[in-house]
């Protein structure tokens, strides 16, 4: 597993190279072109905050600003699992032609999807100042530590379903069906406070509660997050990468008679 690590390492140059290239080649032969990595986002927010906000009225305040701090950090997870269903499928021909660590692919989807978070950031950060509910420097400290747990957990699962995808094709349909369910599982358009208790085990159990309550305490409540719900969604997202890989080591010897 050492050795193993080390060559995914070596192989650095070769995640940033196809970061830059994702990054490059999203929204390349647009009219608006990288401006819709921020139009994309703001349109869905702007979606569910008129149906949460006008049509089903939430007693939060300035509502918008608690949106826009769960949805920006939830779009860059859902991105990340809905591109990482088919990062090694689609790369069939290189995955057939060139020896490297297969798992460089989840990670450069992963990774390239991280930097288009951050670059959204910009306006999340905007909102807030805008909306004159300010910034808390003792609470935005924690933001990087949330930030790298999302991260460990969109790997994880990203290597579970690229992996998968290569035996069952279903598999990508499965994880938007998913992923359109989990969103609602996860307190991003309402506070976690008005779940009934009888089904708050299931929220509780869902990491991505953790990570965007985090989300939420930080840049809307601005306090410091819950280190124990924290620990908790660590912990899992460390338990997922550990099983992610194994499986994706395992099924990844037989991805070029595959595909």
């Amino acid at each position: 597993m050492k050795t193993h690590l080390k060559e995914i390492f070596e192989y650095r140059d070769m995640v940033n190279s196809l970061v830059r290239r994702d990054l490059r080649g999203k929204y390349k032969g647009s009219v608006l072109g990288f401006l819709w990595t921020f139009i994309n986002p703001l349109c869905q927010i702007v979606v569910y905050t008129i149906v949460f906000s006008i049509i089903i009225r939430s007693e939060l305040e300035q509502f918008y600003v608690y949106m826009i701090t769960g949805m920006v950090p939830w779009l860059f997870f859902d991105m990340a699992l809905r591109q990482g269903t088919g990062c090694v499928r689609y790369q069939g021909e290189m995955v057939k032609k060139i020896y490297f660590p297969r798992e460089i692919l989840p990670i450069a989807c992963v990774t390239s999807n991280f930097i288009n978070m951050l670059f959204c950031f910009v306006i999340v950060f905007l909102v807030i100042a805008v909306s004159g509910v300010g910034i808390c420097m003792a609470a935005l400290v924690w933001l990087p530590l949330v930030m790298g747990i999302e991260y460990l957990l969109a790997l994880g699962f990203s290597l579970l379903v690229a992996a998968g995808t290569v035996y069952l094709k279903d598999l990508e349909h499965i994880v938007t069906v998913f992923l359109m369910a989990w969103i609602y599982l996860t307190p991003i358009m309402y506070p976690i406070n008005i779940i009934p208790e009888n089904i708050l085990w299931i929220f509780r159990v869902n990491p991505m509660t953790a990570v965007i309550g985090a989300y939420h305490t930080i840049l809307y409540w601005k306090t410091a997050p819950d280190l124990s719900e924290l620990l908790y969604a660590f912990l899992f997202g460390i338990v997922l990468v550990i099983i992610g890989e194994a499986v994706f080591v395992r099924l990844s010897d037989n991805f070029a008679e595959e595909l």
